[in-house]
């Protein structure tokens, strides 16, 4: 065996012992070792092997020869090997860049601008590592966001960062919020904002009133009793009254002139001589509200995006209001979308449950919005268009089909529809594949994930600010408090996790999973936890749940 000869089988040899193969066996046919129970995961992808890594060493199929032992590295085998990787680039160099050239447009077709190269970049970012589930598989194919061409179709599932996201959602309801405002009855403003801030109309109260049930007394006492006539609420009194006289007057009703206070009825008593006397100290006005003590007219009393409760009504009624300006509570459509989905009974032969359709609507009402209806439409693109395009309600709200299944029909029908894509996918876990679109006629759609939690964080992270800026109303107050546990976190994205109140931390609840729905059922509301996961006593963002959220813009004391 020549000297050459001799390099060769070393070289030969080197790999069969790198990649555990026998002789006689391809290198592509390596064996791995067991990795356990997550290497059968569907929708895991290894990085490096996805990532399209040139394969080195000799022809496919070429027989392997000597067995193994030769020492790694030889010198005469890193030579040869050199050599046969120059002598096979130059040969194969134009089929390889055509090979290449037709990839990379096969990736801009199918990513937009995120083609295979940056698939390839993304991939090797990570190395070997596994990813879990079809989310993160669309991370690596698309982690950054769409520039707007117009059309709003760079490419699926863009994974815009969470406060981007929410951000982006908000300014889209703010700019097709103008011109919603409408004049109403008082008493049909209830759950709308107020479109302009609500003033005093005139003095409240509009005069001197008595605060109690007793008498009005007038100087110095004892007093003599009118016994000839009250004072009731809705009535006046005629003339001042005579300086050391009382006379008895019902909580509400106007003071009459020269008045120095008003005793309480168990605070003073009447002899047969027909004296009232008191029973304690007199301080001059005591238990009189003044006019003007709570506004005077002209006064501030809400400002603008105020939610109309009752208490509203009850202030403007007061304040002299008969109509207000408010907007409107935008309308919204449900489209639960599914083929496997019952509304009744329980799960047999591959059908389940619909979660969704009795959870979305009454969420889309708490967060102000008017639901006309929830309609289940069928795996079907023709089906999914007609809904979509027939539907009158400023928010269509879909659920399922927004990732990139075989029956996933959201993107398409949304193209085909001439919808323009705002935010098409978010770095957040749950959740990942949500979306926002305008549609024609200044109306929107936010496209939810099918799992219930994920569901939940679509209508947090997008439903929610939108809602909010097309109903006209104020945003919440956001506040952090600190956690009670280590929460793990994603190393891109951020993680949104149920929690409850407890001893004013955050303690996240268990079955937090994206198709679990026990978690959020007790919860008080979700964690914001950063991308890298928080320590115990980290102050953490939380976003609040509808029926837990304080009413902003209210008058309290």
């Amino acid at each position: 065996m020549d000297h050459r000869s001799q390099g060769r089988a070393r070289h030969r040899a080197g790999r069969r012992h790198r990649s555990g193969a026998e002789p006689g066996e391809r290198r592509g046919a390596r064996r791995r070792a067991p990795r356990g129970p997550a290497d059968d995961v569907p929708g895991r992808v290894r990085g490096g092997e996805r990532a399209g890594r040139r394969r080195r060493g000799g022809r496919r199929g070429r027989p392997q020869g000597l067995g193994a032992g030769t020492p790694l590295g030889s010198g005469d085998g890193r030579r040869e090997r050199r050599h046969r990787e120059r002598r096979r680039m130059t040969a194969r160099g134009g089929e390889a860049g055509s090979r290449e050239a037709g990839s990379r447009e096969a990736g801009d077709a199918m990513f937009g601008d995120a083609t295979v190269a940056d698939a390839t970049a993304g991939n090797a970012a990570v190395g070997d590592t596994e990813v879990e589930g079809v989310e993160d598989a669309l991370a690596l194919v698309g982690s950054r966001s769409a520039a707007d061409d117009g059309t709003g179709h760079a490419g699926p599932h863009r994974s815009m960062e969470w406060t981007r996201a929410r951000a982006r959602a908000a300014r889209a309801g703010r700019q097709s919020q103008g011109g919603r405002a409408h004049r109403v009855a008082a008493d049909r403003a209830l759950g709308e904002a107020l479109a302009e801030p609500l003033t005093a109309l005139t003095d409240l109260p509009s005069f001197d009133t008595s605060a109690m049930d007793g008498w009005a007394v007038a100087g110095p006492g004892p007093w003599a009793v009118v016994t000839s006539e009250s004072v009731l609420a809705g009535h006046a009194y005629a003339g001042p009254l005579p300086d050391g006289t009382a006379v008895r007057i019902a909580t509400g009703a106007r003071i009459p002139a020269e008045t120095t206070a008003v005793i309480r009825s168990e605070h003073a008593h009447a002899d047969e001589a027909g004296r009232l006397h008191a029973q304690r100290r007199v301080v001059q006005g005591q238990d009189i509200r003044p006019r003007g003590q709570e506004c005077r007219s002209g006064d501030l009393l809400l400002p603008a995006a105020t939610l109309v409760t009752p208490a509203v009504l009850g202030l403007a009624a007061a304040a002299g209001y008969d109509t207000l300006l408010t907007v409107p509570r935008p309308s919204a459509e449900v489209l639960v979308v599914g083929d496997e989905l019952l509304t009744e009974g329980l799960p047999h032969d591959g059908l389940i449950r619909d979660a969704l359709g009795p959870m979305v609507a009454p969420w889309l009402c708490s967060l102000g919005a008017e639901v006309l209806g929830t309609r289940a439409v069928r795996d079907d693109a023709n089906a999914l268009y007609r809904a979509i395009t027939g539907s009158r309600a400023d928010l269509v709200v879909t659920t399922g089909g927004t990732a990139a299944g075989p029956v996933d029909h959201v993107h398409p029908v949304l193209l085909k529809a001439g919808a323009r894509l705002l935010v098409d996918g978010v770095a957040v876990r749950p959740g990942h594949p949500m979306l926002l679109a305008a549609l024609d006629g200044g109306r929107h759609l936010v496209g939810l994930p099918g799992n219930p939690l994920a569901a939940v964080s679509g209508l947090l992270t997008l439903a929610e600010p939108l809602l909010r800026e097309l109903a006209g109303r104020r945003a919440p107050t956001a506040y952090h408090a600190p956690i009670g546990a280590e929460l793990r976190g994603h190393p891109r994205d951020t993680r949104l996790v149920p929690f409850l109140h407890r001893a004013e931390r955050l303690e996240p609840v268990h079955f937090n999973g994206p198709a679990m729905l026990r978690g959020i059922a007790i919860a008080d509301g979700l964690a914001v936890v950063p991308p890298g996961g928080a320590d115990p006593g980290t102050l953490l963002e939380v976003l609040d749940l509808p029926w837990t959220a304080p009413v902003e813009g209210g008058c309290f004391t």
